[in-house]
Formats: structure tokens, sequence, C-alpha cells
């Protein structure tokens, strides 16, 4: 009727959470809900009438009696205060209220609780066990510095779980018990330095981790163990500079892996290649200088990896040939400025190249013929030369690409490349903002990076910014490096000196860099190493000595280094590893000592490092497997042995690794006799088995490595007469692809030896193997049991010789 007012009921039950997956109130949302009253349950009814005055109106509080049961009325009549209560959606939100501890009189029935921008500091064992049916739980900015063991218990309904932006530093062992249904848990923005394995193990049903934005530094074994659901883990923006082998182990579920703005070094590819089931590979804004295959990068289900914004010189064309079905490489921002066509990821349609200063000549052919012909996109454009600078990549012909002529244009080159160059991910702005930075060098304050990278300098610059994390001095020239040549730079954590002609570095030139995990000491003049000269960095992990003169391992030098985590001496003149090299290095995992003279490793030379991983002895001269001195090696993983002049193996060679061997490489090793003992110990954990290039004409039978995933044999002149039978029969039980092929006799030669049945039909072992599909019961068979005779019947007599 016209004249009375009008009543209308604002019932706001559905409010959101501030990302619209959590259902509570956004960022941007008032604090005080239209239609609830703090301290109120239930909507409100709000009158409103057009023939009173705008700026009055009369709001008549009329809680509701809606039908939900006696019970969730009885508790909807509490209700904290400090808090809004939405009854038809069971929602309490208690926001920016200054609280200090859980509100008591919360509904039992609440199934999302927003308590965000409170004080709480504390989250005490079993703080929400009067809650038990809550699903959502948001505790952001709420200052939390500390959740005790138990805190959580009784939450079994709990699918999200937000502690982002809060004070964190720790998680205790069962902080997290009790949340078997938790889907999402948001740890973004605390102060979190490490992970304890098993942290998270009571997280069976876990999709999404998110520790994002946390000052993590290094990944232990296991740090995940017991997320088998999970499908997404957010690591990005920490400090991450080492990943244990076994970090990622135990996520067979993960399919989105997020590791991008850390201080990753170089491409850990063991350490990814944990999470096999991987999709998509973030590693964005790390200073990565180069990757190859021998990172180790095996993802076979991978479709996207970004490696933007890093520090990529040069990328090896096989470095993704493990990683057959990648659609989408992003290299975008690096610092390349030539790329060879890549081998092996045969499904690649998009390569990411913007941002790279690429060079345009006729170096350049096979990368656009490449393109063109896998059908690949690219967004690339020239760098170089400068008729074709800023040209797009993909509308140049190879007539276009000439090969470089000398002149004015390659000298204005010169002079451009001369500049120091810029670090990745530093804006010119940036570059040149005020602040302590040595003359001829730039110094990034956002990433902490500063670089002198070839300007010639004859001694170790001074006045780096104090927080400087990266420091990149190669290619300058500098014999010496003084005592306490890097002052103030106790926050350093990579130090950069290749190619600088170093013939010494004195007592005390590391002093007060107790942050530096890595030293790249490769392609100088040193040989020797003084134990003094490294004091001062004490959690030195990664050591790279390549191409040096040593003649010697540095044992009294590597004393200094209790925390020595790889230590790289390829390529140098080492004759021996002798007993006493490694006796200060017991945390030791990863030891390269490719490309040297060693003709001998002495019993007990490797027994300290008890904790070694990988042993890298390739490209030696080693006339035997040093069995004797693996004995005390009970978690050693990958053995290389190929390209020594190995010549036969004995039996039990591998013996005293057996039980923990998974890869282990003895290609090119001019190996003619293989003993039917020789591997003899090594169990099922073997995984990949690498002979190819050698001169064996016959392999015994390889029955106890039931696990192997791979095993190279290609490049060997077989000899397919009835004594390899055996052979043929044990190959074609395995699902592999083994690469062996006949080189004798002729009829035979360039037949796949596991194919050729042909050849061994005449021999007397292929009649008794015949008789061996038949049904008809035979004498044997009280020694064989009819089941294991039925399945050997199509496993190709397993274990038969």
């Amino acid at each position: 009727m016209v004249g009375e007012p009008a009543v209308t009921l604002k019932d706001l039950s559905g409010y959101q959470l501030g990302n619209q997956e959590s259902g509570f109130p956004s960022k941007g949302s008032e604090e005080r809900l239209e239609g609830f009253e703090p301290g109120v349950s239930g909507p409100v009814c709000i009158l409103e009438s057009s023939l009173w005055p705008q700026s009055v109106s009369v709001v008549l509080l009329l809680p509701l009696l809606l039908p939900l049961g006696p019970t969730w009325h009885a508790a909807a009549q509490r209700c904290p205060q400090t808090c809004i209560c939405d009854n038809s959606r069971r929602h309490v939100a208690c926001r920016h209220q200054n609280l200090t501890e859980v509100p008591n009189a919360i509904p039992e029935l609440t199934q999302r609780l927003d308590l965000q921008g409170n004080m709480l500091k504390l989250i005490p064992p079993a703080a929400f066990r009067d809650l038990p049916y809550l699903t959502h739980l948001d505790l952001r900015h709420c200052q939390v510095e500390l959740v005790a063991e138990g805190a959580f218990r009784g939450l079994g309904r709990l699918l999200l779980l937000n502690l982002a932006s809060n004070r964190l530093n720790a998680l205790p062992q069962e902080a997290l018990d009790g949340l078997g249904s938790l889907r999402r848990l948001e740890l973004e923005g605390n102060l979190l330095e490490e992970l304890r394995p098993g942290t998270f193990g009571a997280l069976g049903a876990l999709a999404t981790l998110n520790l994002a934005h946390n000052a993590l530094v290094y990944l232990p074994a296991m740090a995940f163990q017991g997320l088998v659901r999970a499908r997404w883990l957010q690591l990005s923006y920490n400090a991450l500079s080492v990943l244990a082998p076994d970090a990622l182990a135990g996520l067979p579920a993960l399919r989105r892996l997020s590791l991008h703005h850390n201080e990753l070094q170089s491409l850990p590819g063991a350490t990814l290649s944990q999470a096999r089931g991987l999709a998509r590979l973030e590693l964005g804004h790390n200073p990565f200088t180069y990757t190859s295959e021998e990172d180790g990068l095996v993802l076979p289900g991978l479709r996207e990896l970004r490696l933007d914004h890093g520090a990529l010189q040069a990328l090896d064309p096989r470095a993704f040939a493990h990683c057959p079905r990648l659609h989408t490489l992003d290299l975008r921002g690096n610092q390349l400025d030539a790329l060879q066509p890549l081998q092996g990821p045969g499904q690649l349609r998009r390569l990411r190249l913007q941002g790279n200063p690429l060079r345009c000549d006729c170096r350049a052919r096979p990368l656009l013929q490449w393109l063109a012909r896998a059908r690949v996109r690219s967004d690339g454009a020239c760098g170089g030369p400068r008729r074709l600078r800023g040209e797009a990549l993909d509308a140049l012909r190879p007539s276009d690409l000439r090969c470089p002529r000398a002149g004015a244009e390659e000298e204005e080159e010169e002079v451009a490349a001369a500049r120091p160059r810029v670090p990745a991910g530093t804006s010119k702005e940036k570059a040149g903002e005020a602040g302590p930075c040595p003359r001829a060098c730039v110094c990034a304050p956002e990433s902490r990076h500063s670089s002198c990278e070839g300007r010639s300098l004859q001694v170790v610059p001074r006045g780096f910014p104090n927080d400087t994390q990266l420091l990149d001095l190669r290619q300058n020239h500098f014999p010496l490096v003084p005592r306490e040549a890097f002052p103030g730079l106790g926050q350093l954590v990579s130090l950069h000196l290749q190619h600088c002609g170093i013939t010494e570095l004195e007592a005390g030139a590391l002093a007060g860099l107790g942050s530096l995990l890595y030293l790249y000491l490769s392609d100088n003049m040193l040989s020797s190493l003084s134990a003094a000269s490294l004091e001062g960095a004490p959690c030195l992990g990664y050591l790279y000595l390549e191409r040096n003169r040593f003649l010697q391992v540095p044992g009294a030098a590597l004393r200094a280094l209790p925390s020595l985590f790889s230590l790289h001496l390829q390529d140098n003149a080492l004759d021996r590893l002798a007993l006493g090299d490694l006796a200060g290095v017991r945390a030791l995992r990863w030891l390269y000592l490719s490309g040297n003279r060693i003709t001998e490793v002495s019993l007990g030379a490797l027994g300290p490092a008890q904790e070694l991983e990988k042993l890298h002895l390739d490209r030696n001269e080693l006339r035997e497997v040093p069995t004797a001195a693996l004995e005390g090696l009970p978690a050693l993983l990958e053995l290389q042995l190929s390209g020594n002049p190995l010549r036969a193996l004995r039996d039990g060679a591998f013996w005293p690794v057996g039980r923990s061997l998974q890869h282990l490489f003895l290609n090119s090793s001019g190996l003619e006799q293989i003993s039917p003992g020789a591997f003899s110990g090594l169990g099922p954990r073997l995984q990949s088995l690498h002979l190819q290039k050698n001169q064996l004409q016959a392999l015994p039978v390889l029955p106890g490595l039931s696990q192997l995933e791979l095993i190279d044999l290609s490049g060997n002149p077989f000899h397919c007469d009835c004594q390899l039978l055996p052979l043929h029969r044990w190959l074609t039980g395995l699902n592999l692809r083994v690469g062996a092929t006949c080189a004798a006799p002729p009829s035979a030669r360039g037949q796949r030896v596991k194919a050729a049945a042909a050849v061994f039909e005449a021999c007397p072992g292929w009649a008794a193997r015949k008789a061996k599909r038949t049904p008809a019961p035979r004498p044997s068979a009280r020694r064989t049991p009819m089941r294991g005779r039925r399945q050997g019947a199509n496993k190709v007599g397993r274990g038969q010789v």
C-alpha cells in the first residue's frame, strides 16, 4: 500500500574468502559485514522507507529461527562479542580484533573460521578441540611465532589451513598432527629456515603445499615424506642453494614444482628426477650459467619447463634428452648468444627466447632450420649483428644469416661486449642506483648479485654491498687472492673466480665468509691449497677445482671444510687417490675425479667419506675395478668408471657396494670379457647399467638385476652363436631397449640380439626351450612347480644359463 514503509530482508549468507577458494571475506571487504552485527548470530532485518529522510534508518534486529535442527539452534545462540556469526552457512569471522587467543564461545558446528589479522602469536595444543566440524581455518597475519605440537588435533575434517604471513621460523615434528583430511596448507610469507623430515608425515591427503617467501636455504632428504597425494609444491622466493639427492623422494603424485627465485647455482637434475610424474617445472630466476645432459634431468612426463631470467650462457643440445614429452621451454631473459638444435624432446612446440642476445649469423642456421623442421614456435629476436638487431628470429630465412667478417661492425660489437654485464634480473635503472659498488662492476640490489666479469682486473676489488649473496669475478687476471680479500661479505653464498689465472690463495683469503656455500675456482693455475687459505668458510659445501694443475688431492686443505658436500677435481693431473686424502671430509656426498691420470685408489682412501653417494672415476687410467677401496661405502648410489682401460671384470667386482648401487657406468672401457660372477652382489636396487662402446663379443646373463630400467649394450661386436643363446633369452624377457646388435656371423650382422631368433634356432638349447613350452608333464616337473613352469614359458626362462 502506498505510504507504508517497504520492508526488505538482507541475508548475506554468501560471502567468500579472499582467494575465493577458502570461503572467507575478501581482503577488500568491509570489516562490519552488511546484515550482521558483532556478537549477534543470525541474519538481520532492515526496514527501509522511501517516505523517511535518506539519513534516517530504523534497524530492527530480528533473529530468525531457521529450520537447521535443534543442535545448531542451541549452539547458534553463542557468538563471541568480537565476531560475526553467519548461522545459515556456519561461518564465523573474527577479523582484526587484536585477539591474543582463540575465542571460547564459537558455535560448535562452525565449518569456516576466519581469525586473520589478530595477535595470537602462539597456537597452543588442542586450540580448536571444541570445533570438530571445521573445514576451513584462516590464521593469516596473526603474528604467530609458534605452533605447538598437537595444536590442530581434533580437526579431522579440516580441508584448508592458512598460516600465511606469520612469523614462524620452525615447525615442531608433530605440529600438524590430526589433519588427515587436509587438502591445502598455506605457509607462504613466514621465516622458515629449515624443514625437518617427518614434519608433513600426517598429511596424507594434502594436494597443495605453499612454502613460498620463506628463508629456506637447504632441503634435506625425505623433506616431504608422507605427501603421497601432493600435486603442487611451491618453494619459490626462498634462498635455496642445496637440495639433497632424495629431497623430493616420496612424492608420486607431484605434477607441478615451483622453485623460481632461489639461489640454485646448477640444475639439480638427479634430485628433480625423483619426482618422475612432474608435468610442470618452474626454475626461473636462479643463477644457472650452464646445463647439460650430465645434470641428469630425467622427467618422462614433463610438459613445461621454465628456466627464464637466469644466467644461462650455454645450453647443451642434449640437456633435455630425457624429457621426451617436453612441449614448452621458457629460456627468456638469459645470456644466450647461441643455441644449438635440441635433441630429445620430440614434442617440443614452444621455445621462448625473448631477452637473449642471440647472434644471428651463419652459426645460427642450424637452429633456424631445426625450428622450421620441427615446427617449433619461437619468439626470440636478434641481438646482433647490427643489421639484424631486433629482427624476430622466426621472420628470418637461413640465407639472411651470414658469417661474420672483420670490419667496423664487429669492432662496434666488441666495444659493446666489453661493457660490464648486468646480472640477470636487473633493470638498467636499478643497476645504476646509488649504493656501494666498485668501479667497473655492476651491483644489483634486488637480486643481491654483483658482477665484475671480464673486466681485466688485476686485483680483487673491494667495496661491494654488505648483503651481496652472489659475487661474479670470473675472467679477470689476479694470480694472487690476498688475505681478507672479501671484507664485509658475511652473507655471501656463491663466489665465482673461474678463469682468473690464480696460482695462490693466501692464508685467510676467505676470512669472514661464514655463509659461503659455493666456491668456483675452476680453470685456474692452482697446484696446491693450504688449510689456512680455506679457513673462514666453515659452511662451504661445494668446491669446484676443475682444470687446474693439482698433482694430488689437497687433503690437508679439505680438513678445514667440515661441511663439504661436493668436491670437483676433474681434469687435473692426479695419479692416485691416497690414504688420508679425504680424512677431513666426513660429510662428502659427491666426489668428481674424472679426466685425471689415476692408476690406483688406495685401500681405505675412500673410507672417511662414509656418506658418499656419487663417485666419478671416469676417463682415468685404472686397469681394474678398485673393489677393495669400495669397502665401507654403504650409501654409494652412482659409480662412474667409463673411459678406463679395464679390459675385463672379475668375479665380485662390485660386491662391496652391491646393496646400495643404483647407476653403474662402464662404457668405453675396452671391455672384452666379463666373468659370470662380475655383477654378483648387485641387488634389485640397480636401475641403470651402461656397457656401450666396449669390445664385448659375449655377455653372461644377469638374472639378479630384476629392477633395471636401462641397460645399454650398443656399440659392442656381439658374436651371435649358440654361446649367446642364454643372453638372447634374458634380453627377450626384458621390456627394455638395450641396443645390442650382432656383428658376426656375417648372416646375422646388424640384427638385434634380442630379435635374432632365426640365428639361435639350430642351437641345442633352443629345442629345450620349445619343449618347456609344451604342457605335457616331464620328469623334471617334480623339481619345478607347475605354476613356475607356466610363468617361465612366457618369461624366457629367467635364471637359465
